[in-house]
């Protein structure tokens, strides 16, 4: 038993650099360009590691996707740990456009994703709506939040500004979209 634990450790390492590439690849927008071999590759492994870890493409797209929603879902807790209820929400909502700005490359591969219909972005969207209703619920608890607006309707606006990444004022855009929706959650708003 022994002797496993240096070889897991040693695939670990070997699928972190497969994902470490494949965001890296996704950031250049080229991750439908590059033969999907090409990945172990640049990733500095064998190919036979690349298909035992992800065999398609699409289930390297979505392992990378997966971390991305934990990333996100781990900093509304954090948020929602160390801020008032109102800033966490309006602090997590910024972060996330910044977040979404940083990975235009994700958000057009994972439209690719969506239109072949992946469980996994449906799983991932049921997860981050659930990190917005903690956050919204919080806010609403303490009165900074009406009570009347749904966290599906924030989350539109997310994947609203996700979708319109190619939009040449895409930033001052989506950070006026986000002033719009923290206005309108405030009670009277």
């Amino acid at each position: 038993m022994t002797a496993d634990k240096p070889l897991r450790a040693d695939a670990r390492r070997k699928r972190e650099a497969l994902l470490a590439k494949a965001r890296e690849v996704f950031d250049t927008g080229d991750f439908f360009d590059l033969r999907f071999d090409d990945f172990a590759r640049l990733a500095g492994v064998g190919t036979g590691t690349l298909y035992r870890h992800f065999p398609t493409r699409e289930a390297l797209a979505e392992a990378v996707y997966r971390g991305e929603v934990a990333t996100l879902c781990e900093r509304a807790r954090e948020l929602q740990a160390t801020l008032p209820a109102a800033e966490a929400l309006a602090k997590f909502l910024r972060d996330t456009v910044d977040h979404i700005g940083a990975h235009v490359g994700l958000a057009r591969t994972l439209a690719t994703l969506m239109a072949a219909g992946s469980d996994t972005l449906a799983d991932g969207s049921r997860e981050l709506e659930q990190a917005v209703t903690d956050l919204v619920t919080a806010a609403v608890r303490d009165g900074t939040v009406r009570d009347d607006v749904s966290p599906g309707a924030i989350m539109m606006a997310l994947h609203g500004i996700g979708a319109a990444h190619d939009r040449p004022e895409w930033r001052t855009e989506a950070d006026g979209v986000i002033t719009l929706v923290l206005a309108g959650l405030r009670p009277g708003g």
